[in-house]
């Protein structure tokens, strides 16, 4: 159990069966009235957030975020499996907990998986991760006014926009987060 008064940056907390992170707060003390702690929070699980203002003696649950790192092994069409390195238990995850930036991991990738309670509700991949180029149109020579792009297609099926110098095979260093070209790898 905890009060609002012991908030800190990145707690996690429980409030009305929803776990919630700590974003900001500030300890306010006004002339008159009674003190109260401003908060900024956000739900972990969608990505809401939220401000509110609490009384620094507002009791609330601690909640504990369990943060382990698996290995993606393969998919059966509807169940991704993912492994734990130290004890081999495998786990299955529904498409839909695996988030937009899934599309870049390939079989073998070590992936970040929280739960709270026993429920995943983040997979998050490496931040950077290699590709190579499957499918791509031939660079046209003399198209080089600006900066052009043109897609291509991964490994793992995703297509990103690149530069028009790169051909079917090169290996590409890749931003999960954004989605981006980086460099050849």
């Amino acid at each position: 159990m905890l009060t609002a008064g012991d908030f800190k940056n990145g707690l996690t907390f429980e409030m009305e069966g929803k776990v919630y992170q700590v974003i900001e707060f500030q300890h306010v003390k006004p002339g008159k009235g009674a003190a109260f702690v401003r908060t900024k929070y956000k739900d972990v699980v969608t990505g809401a957030i939220r401000e509110a203002s609490f009384n620094p003696t507002a009791k609330f649950e601690n909640a504990v975020i369990e943060r382990r790192d698996l290995e993606y092994l393969y998919n059966d069409g509807e169940l991704y499996y993912f492994m734990d390195p130290e004890s081999y238990e495998q786990i299955p995850l529904n498409k839909n907990q695996l988030g937009e930036n899934f599309k870049f991991v390939k079989e073998n990738t070590v992936c970040r998986i929280s739960s709270w309670k026993g429920n995943v509700f983040s997979v998050e991949p490496p931040t950077f991760v290699e590709l190579k180029v499957v499918e791509t149109e031939p660079g046209v020579r003399g198209d080089t006014a600006t900066n052009v792009t043109k897609p291509a297609t991964l490994e793992t099926g995703a297509v990103i926009k690149v530069p028009i110098f790169i051909n079917e095979g090169d290996n590409l260093r890749i931003d999960t987060r954004t989605g981006e070209y980086l460099e050849r790898a």
